[in-house]
């Protein structure tokens, strides 16, 4: 689903991404870790299409995404790193013209869904802009798989939500990924990776330093922590 090949972002004299080579198959619960400016939202943005590479090539989902930036955008569920839903549209008002855009017709039946799943329906009249941050963020991962992609990309997944809703949505992320679905999230946080990825890759100072499966002899049935401090140290 994704194939990255000396991926590169340079900002000035910074190599936010240094020359990083990574897969991710069909059917992977995919984990980026790092620490905070290791370079995960770099390289989401760049898998993405929102940014250009400095060098390096990027397929996502068959598509070359410096050749076709919306079309990767047409097929793949994106969650952001900073949840952004247009401030002057209610809760539901954004699900609907979402829907819109991608052409689904049963749309309400699939935006109602949501609400209830992700227990936000009596926030759906509410403009985005007076949502709190845990509700902002159920709206955008609804959006995300409003189309039920086949490809999700998730920068920090549970971010602001309480523990009963962070359950809630690991629980979906599994259950999407053995009915044939692809998830690549990023996250800082080691405890959610070890809990529901089936593979990782482990990012530093924007040089990747592992990629492989949770059960790979590297990590030797370790706790992710106790590895993930022995690459970066």
């Amino acid at each position: 689903m994704i194939t990255v090949r000396d991926l590169s972002k340079h900002f000035g004299d910074t190599k936010a991404v240094d020359y990083v080579d990574l897969e991710v198959k069909k059917g992977e619960l995919f984990g980026l870790l790092g620490p905070n400016g290791s370079g995960k939202t770099t390289m989401i943005r760049m898998l993405t299409g929102q940014i250009e590479p400095t060098s390096g090539e990027i397929s996502v989902h068959g598509l070359d995404v410096l050749a076709s930036p919306l079309g990767v955008k047409e097929l793949v569920g994106i969650v952001p790193e900073q949840e952004t839903p247009p401030s002057f549209l209610t809760a539901e008002e954004y699900l609907h013209f979402v829907a819109k855009i991608r052409k689904l017709r049963d749309f309400e039946e699939r935006c109602e869904w949501w609400f209830s799943y992700l227990d936000f329906a009596g926030q759906k009249d509410v403009l985005c802009r007076d949502l709190s941050r845990g509700t902002r963020q159920k709206l955008m991962l609804a959006q995300a798989f409003l189309h039920e992609p086949e490809l999700v990309v998730i920068d920090e997944p549970l971010i602001n939500l309480d523990p009963l809703m962070q359950r809630r949505v690991k629980d979906f992320l599994q259950d999407y990924v053995s009915k044939g679905g692809t998830v690549f999230i990023s996250t800082h946080i080691l405890e959610i990776a070890g809990e529901i990825c089936t593979s990782i890759g482990i990012i530093y100072n924007g040089k990747l330093v592992f990629s492989g499966r949770m059960d790979d002899p590297a990590i030797g049935g370790r706790p992710l922590e106790e590895f993930f401090l022995e690459l970066v140290n």
